[in-house]
């Protein structure tokens, strides 16, 4: 996208949310993996954050989608790469925290799952797909606990699900599934596609477009190389870790 039809605050809510990650992750290293306070995880707020961030970067993941159709298929590629690449890296550096299918191969996986359905998603006005995908979204938030429903209408679903291991990916994982990152497809793709109605909606608004490519200081160039960061910043954390806590 050329500069001045960049959307710079669309890069800068990225770019507020990378640093939050930072924090997030520099906290979690010190207190639950070095455990200066292994409850921290748990106390009121942490999680709400925790979920704001992931919320924030699958959203604007979802939004984003539009823009560059000509490479999604290269993106999509690139992010479930590099997603293996973590699991791999953490299984084998560090074993109990490792990551299975953490938030960079949940895009990836989401990405190209849209590429070839974008047509027919297309054919659900864009209110109608947002309000659609906001509520199965609801309805399949607490799937991977063995949920399905919203509040007291909820549905206890068949035990066989969470039986085969090959389906933790899809939000069904077996009593022994283990992840520090786990963003499986359900309920977290509905999400994706609130991001991509959303987008919809956008592009028919001149004003909105308008306000969105105010330039944001700092935030804004941060928010254009959120994976590198994102790659590099975990190594560069447990490093400063190590060095403060020997």
């Amino acid at each position: 996208m050329a500069e001045d039809r960049r959307y710079h605050l669309i890069d800068a809510l990225r770019g507020l949310a990378l640093l939050n990650m930072l924090l997030y992750h520099f906290l979690y290293d010190v207190n639950v993996v070095y455990a200066r306070a292994p409850d921290w995880y748990l106390r009121p707020g942490v999680h709400v954050w925790q979920q704001l961030i992931c919320c924030t970067f699958i959203l604007i993941a979802g939004f984003s989608f539009p823009w560059g159709r000509r490479h999604n298929l290269r993106r999509g590629l690139t992010l479930l790469a590099c997603g293996t690449a973590i699991t791999g890296v953490t299984m084998l550096v560090l074993p109990s925290e490792a990551i299975r299918f953490g938030i960079l191969s949940f895009m990836g996986c989401a990405v190209l799952l849209t590429l070839p359905f974008e047509k027919l998603l297309g054919k659900l006005p864009a209110w109608a797909g947002l309000l659609l995908s906001a509520l199965l979204f609801c309805l399949f938030r607490y799937v991977e606990s063995g949920a399905l429903g919203i509040g007291p209408f909820t549905l206890t679903l068949p035990a066989a699900l969470y039986r085969c291991r090959i389906l933790a990916p899809l939000g069904f994982p077996d009593p022994l599934f283990r992840s520090s990152d786990y963003f499986p497809m359900l309920p977290w793709y509905f999400l994706f596609l609130c991001g991509w109605n959303l987008s919809r909606l956008f592009f028919r608004s001149a004003a909105l477009q308008r306000a969105a490519r105010v330039k944001i200081p700092f935030l804004s160039p941060v928010g254009r190389h959120t994976l590198p960061v994102y790659l590099l910043h975990q190594p560069i954390l447990m490093g400063l870790c190590i060095i403060l806590f020997k």
